[in-house]
């Protein structure tokens, strides 16, 4: 048995209060919660000046393993993932083989047995061709769909495919909505242009707002859970704001409120992403739907590549930045600068994403609950540095930016996992579980 005493935090409730006190951990639970603990454990943390936050949940990353370790793998990626104080992440399937089916998802499952330090879940990649595995596999947290920007066998954006796979089971269903058909037109229309600038124009805003309208319109025709992954587009706010069913939710990354198309000048292809950034007038629509519950979650679509990889001249970059480190302190800075509130933050990372996928006992601080918590400091401000990023690609979009609410120290089932800056070996994240999807 494992006991974690920490003591004299100021612990976050979901309402956005904050309470001084102690936790006392049992294993991988939370035993108690209390004013004073006047317990024996075998692990003990001073938590003077920090505040005890749950863990973040990181719905949406790519850990690039198999296939592309050489830009991330499940060991690397969750030592990012847990130095930003994210306890759990669900992956993508585009990884190489894709994952596709029982097979694949059970070797991924054995890798991250091995070395992820963080709790991890993974979806089942949908196809033309893969109806039944989508609806057996197990554990899946969800079916994800690319409409559009696929890698390998994973492109579903005929409407007579779409239309059988949220016809048949009840799985949730995850979709990159973008447009394949308008993508490949304006690729033509832009062919030439070599400009990373050009790649906002080529995945407009309509590409975004005709895939999300399309699986808005396969959603209420079978009333099939939906959930929308990095919405980025004012448009895509309107049309959830007029017209969003009970079963559908969404999500937003940094990335699509933080920056926009501006930062190419500086950034080049290092800002390149699928769907891409958007204009200022999107990012001020986007705050708007999270803080009008259009939005529910925040993710960060973390899809690192390397330095080198990112340095080649357009179009030959390829899309998606690193992000699971950075995205609990940037928000936790817009929080001190009163873009939003505490208890915004923590729905939106933290029990949000949780409630999401049905994942049970993870995002708030209560007895009983989960034992994953992240200890951070939002009275001192660090920049970010690429020589101190744990993501194995090296950089981050967000260096030389100010943060505060950098983790301190990150608890995963209980046990210390990050402490002040380095890695605590020997410590292992679990599969997570979920209720009927």
């Amino acid at each position: 048995m494992s006991t974690l005493l920490i003591r004299n935090a100021r612990i976050a409730n979901s309402d956005g209060s904050l309470a001084d006190g102690d936790v006392y951990c049992v294993d991988h639970r939370i035993e108690k919660v209390a004013a004073s603990i006047d317990k024996n454990a075998t692990s003990e943390i001073d938590a003077n000046g920090l505040t005890l936050l749950p863990g973040a949940i990181d719905p949406q990353v790519h850990f690039r393993e198999p296939g592309n370790e050489h830009k991330e793998d499940l060991g690397t990626g969750s030592r990012a993932a847990v130095r930003g104080g994210v306890t759990s992440f669900l992956e993508m399937p585009n990884t190489s083989p894709s994952t596709t089916n029982q097979a694949a998802l059970d070797e991924k499952l054995a890798r991250a047995a091995t070395k992820c330090v963080a709790n991890y879940g993974f979806f089942i990649g949908a196809t033309p061709n893969n109806l039944e595995d989508l609806n057996t596999v197990s554990p899946a947290c969800g079916i994800k769909i690319f409409m559009g920007s696929s890698t390998g066998s994973l492109l579903v954006n005929e409407e007579k495919d779409l239309d059988r796979i949220f016809g048949n089971g009840n799985r949730l269903i995850a979709v990159h909505a973008e447009n394949e058909a308008r993508i490949n037109a304006r690729k033509a229309e832009f062919a030439g242009r070599t400009d990373p600038a050009a790649h906002s124009e080529i995945r407009d805003n309509e590409c975004a707002r005709l895939a999300t309208e399309l699986a808005l319109k396969l959603s209420k025709k079978y009333q099939r859970r939906l959930h929308i992954l990095h919405l980025s587009t004012r448009e895509e706010v309107a049309m959830l704001r007029a017209d969003k069913p009970d079963w559908v939710t969404a999500e937003v990354i940094p990335n699509h409120l933080l920056l926009n198309i501006a930062d190419y000048e500086k950034q080049g292809a290092f800002v390149q992403m699928n769907p891409p950034i958007r204009q200022a007038e999107d990012n001020e629509a986007l705050w708007s739907g999270l803080h009008d519950n259009i939005i529910d979650i925040i993710a960060t679509d973390h899809a690192p590549h390397t330095f080198e990889e990112k340095k080649l001249p357009y179009p030959n970059t390829p899309s998606g930045m690193p992000g699971v480190e950075t995205s609990l302190p940037l928000l936790l800075t817009e929080m001190k600068a009163g873009r939003c509130t505490l208890a915004e933050v923590l729905k939106w990372m933290c029990y949000g994403p949780a409630q999401c996928y049905r994942i049970p006992n993870k995002g708030k601080i209560l007895e009983g609950w989960d034992a994953d918590l992240a200890l951070v400091d939002l009275e001192t401000s660090r920049p970010v540095l690429n020589e101190e990023v744990f993501t194995k690609s090296g950089w981050s979009a967000y260096a030389g930016r100010e943060l505060t609410g950098w983790p301190q120290y990150t608890v995963v089932g209980g046990q210390v996992v990050f402490s002040k800056g380095k890695i605590i070996e020997g410590v292992l994240g679990r599969p997570l579980s979920y209720n009927a999807n």
